[in-house]
This record gives structure tokens, C-alpha cells and sequence, in this order.
């Protein structure tokens, strides 16, 4: 037998609410019953929330018998809604700066590219440094390897070095993430 599925383009209540709720019992807990928390039957407990003007919602389903509390459930909603914004507004946003290298880069371009992945490191912003090998000068790998731990020695002051020069088809990268503390 198939398990019947929500319609679509509606999203399933992630909570149980009033009827919904299938137990026989419930632990009410919250300010509408004696001592923080009672054990009732479920019409009981649905009866008790009706007067209030509120809704049952069942809290932890898991446990036996549930754990539902008497709130308004739209309000409940709004505030889980507005939690998980600020959560996800909080989460760091990682941005990966890109500094191209060729194996056999000058040392007045070298500089520029290190003034710049500098100012990178203290706007918070990792930096993905890579020696990017045309043609031929794959034979040059050693010489891309130097550049990019000379790269890495030149910012230890700015930030931590996340992976060692590595490298992938024609392009031997590093990455280096700014320093905690130093923004």
C-alpha cells in the first residue's frame, strides 16, 4: 500500500496541531496547567486550549506520551520563520578571491598580485592562488611550486595556508584563508 502524499505545491505542517495530534494521552506543559507540566487526555487537553483561544501543538512526538504545549499557533510559526532568517542571515558568507600566476611571473607582477591578495585576507575573503601552466611550460612544475610556498610565506602574517600548492590538470593551486581576528 502506497503512503499518501501532501498535495502539491503545499508544504506539509511541520508540527501536529489540535485533531491532528493521534495520541491518547498528552503531556501538557506551559503556563495553562498546574506545575509547569500534566499529563491529560487528549480532548481534555484540546478542550483546554479552545478556551484559551489557542491552539495544542504537539512539541516532541517522539517521547511517550508527546509533549504539546498551548500557544497560538500562527504566532509559533512566525516566530520559527523569523529564527531561521536570522540564523541563515548570521551564517557567514565565504567569498574566494582568484590570483593568477604564470610559471615564470616577474617579481613587480608577483608584488602587485601580493598587494592584492593582502587587501583580500583583511576583507575576510579567501584567496585561491593558482600557476596556471600553457603549452610546454608543464615542465616547469617545480618553479610554479616555489612561487606559490614563496606566495604562502609572504601572507602567513594574513592568513593560514588551507591546502599545500596541489596540482590538478595545468594548474597547481593553493588556498589560503585569512587569519581569524584580522578583518
Amino acid at each position: 500500500m502506497r503512503e499518501r502524499q501532501p498535495p502539491r505545491g503545499r508544504q506539509e505542517e511541520p508540527y501536529k496541531v489540535n485533531q491532528k495530534i493521534r495520541a491518547r494521552e498528552v503531556r501538557v506543559v506551559g503556563d495553562f496547567v498546574e506545575g509547569g507540566n500534566e499529563v491529560l487526555l487528549l480532548e481534555k487537553a484540546i478542550k483546554l486550549a479552545q478556551d484559551n483561544e489557542l491552539d495544542l501543538v504537539e512539541i516532541s512526538p517522539t517521547t511517550n506520551p508527546p509533549v504539546c504545549k498551548i500557544l497560538d499557533y500562527a504566532k509559533f510559526k512566525y516566530e520559527q520563520k523569523k529564527k531561521q532568517k536570522e540564523i541563515k542571515a548570521n551564517a557567514a558568507k565565504v567569498v574566494l578571491k582568484e590570483i593568477r600566476f604564470g610559471p615564470n611571473t616577474d617579481d613587480h607582477d608577483y608584488n602587485f598580485k601580493l598587494k592584492h591578495a593582502i587587501s583580500f585576507l583583511k576583507e575576510g575573503a579567501k584567496v585561491k592562488a593558482y600557476v596556471h601552466f600553457v603549452g610546454r611550460s608543464i615542465v616547469f612544475k617545480e618553479r610554479g611550486e616555489m612561487l606559490l610556498l614563496k606566495f604562502a610565506q609572504a601572507l602567513e602574517d594574513y592568513g593560514i595556508v588551507e591546502q599545500m600548492p596541489k596540482l590538478e590538470g595545468k594548474r597547481m593551486n593553493i588556498f589560503i584563508a585569512p587569519k581569524p581576528g584580522k578583518k
